[in-house]
């Protein structure tokens, strides 16, 4: 039997957030086996606002109100709206295929049979971004058009007897650049330098304190494997520069659980070479720790309660603990070079997973055991700056023409 979910009282935010998590399975090394994605997720908002994992590349921003915009001017009925808009989002994904784009492509295999369409993707960060006005979900959408048909034919006046706009014009914003001729047939990812001009001052306007909106006003690209190894780190804002700190000090202390997690596993298993290469892989992540032990000694995990408070992270009683607990042993100068065998690690490890999963815990289900794959959710926790390096490259590259424009 297909499952599926129904969406009872959840936000536009927690169903983006739940569809990502569902996304992310198939990602083994990305799994968030002990219930700390909501630390991960409360920075990965706080610095790359309205991205997410499953986003490629920076024309859907623009992509998305385009198709909808063509089907609100058609007067496309709501109840024909999901069916036509699939239909378009097809063809665009035919047309990026038969332009040549190789890298960035959603639906590329799985053409007309795709499940998750861009426009769903792309539907919360269109909102923090500003470029969507209406501020319910897809569906609320597409059920409210044809109000919205009636009210643009009359005309509304304001108290003063001046003619208003009809409410059709606040769904998206009007600064919106207009799609090229002939869209989607030749359709590709290269942003116009007024496209990627458009879409900075979104993101500097709407996210004006974000990492994101600092790397995008200052024209900064990257290609580190983390946020806080950019080269200009050290020129980046206070605020932002405390961020990462705390965000660089979780993730690699927290890797550290994640790594004992699957060595208990391979024991559990009686892989021998795997046993061996998690063993190899703590001791490396011991090391790192011992390089970082005076900025690690002097961390104030207070402030970094408060700041997770401040943002609003939906952090459980039990995660905060499980968290305060692993932290203690890994800061612990003595402990974390022998953590593999330190038994109250172990034993935080097994309650944690216990805990989280009851009787489908793969520590104590051989069922559950059989089916690790050898690696789960061993990744360090990068908080979507690969992700977003990919639409922050596309919208760089965008401004850039500006340059070439100049020297012209």
């Amino acid at each position: 039997m297909t499952s599926s979910f129904t969406w009872l009282d959840y936000s536009e935010q927690d169903k983006r957030k739940m569809l990502d998590v569902i996304s992310l399975f198939s990602e083994k090394n990305t799994r968030d086996e002990l219930g700390i994605g909501a630390v991960r997720d409360a920075f990965a908002d706080l610095f790359f606002p309205g991205t997410s994992t499953i986003q490629t590349r920076a024309r859907y921003f623009l992509f998305v109100p385009w198709i909808y915009l063509d089907l609100v001017k058609a007067k496309t009925p709501s109840n024909q709206v999901a069916a036509k808009l699939r239909q378009r989002e097809v063809e665009l994904i035919n047309a990026l295929a038969a332009s040549g784009e190789t890298k960035g492509v959603i639906g590329i295999q799985a053409r007309a049979g795709l499940k998750r369409l861009p426009s769903n993707i792309y539907w919360y960060g269109l909102g923090a971004w500003g470029i969507r006005h209406f501020p319910g979900s897809q569906e609320e959408y597409h059920r409210s058009l044809n109000e919205l048909y009636c009210l643009a034919g009359s005309i509304q006046r304001n108290d003063d007897g001046e003619p208003v706009e009809g409410r059709i014009a606040y769904n998206w914003h009007r600064g919106l650049p207009p799609a090229p001729a002939q869209f989607p047939q030749n359709a590709n990812f290269g942003l116009t330098l007024t496209e990627a001009e458009y879409l900075a001052e979104r993101i500097v306007t709407q996210c004006p304190d974000s990492l994101l909106a600092l790397l995008v006003a200052r024209r900064l690209s990257a290609s580190n494997a983390f946020a806080w190894s950019h080269p200009c780190v050290d020129q980046f804002p206070v605020h932002i520069q405390r961020q990462l700190h705390h965000a660089r000090n979780f993730s690699e202390t927290i890797q550290g659980a994640a790594l004992l997690y699957n060595l208990l596993l391979a024991e559990q298993k009686q892989a021998k070479d795997l046993t061996e290469q998690y063993r190899e892989a703590l001791q490396n992540w011991a090391d790192q720790l011992a390089a970082r032990q005076s900025d690690l000694q002097q961390w104030n995990r207070k402030d970094f309660w408060k700041l997770m408070s401040v943002i609003g992270a939906p952090i459980s009683l039990s995660t905060q603990r499980f968290i305060q607990r692993w932290l203690s042993l890994a800061l612990e100068p003595q402990v974390a070079p022998a953590i593999a065998t330190h038994p109250e690690a172990r034993r935080c490890i097994q309650e944690r997973e216990a805990a989280l999963k009851g009787g489908q815990a793969r520590l104590s289900n051989p069922r559950s055991l059989e089916l690790w794959q050898g690696d789960s959710g061993i990744a360090q926790l990068d908080y979507r700056w690969g992700a977003t390096q990919r639409i922050l490259k596309d919208i760089l590259a965008g401004l850039a023409q500006e340059n070439v424009d100049v020297a012209a």
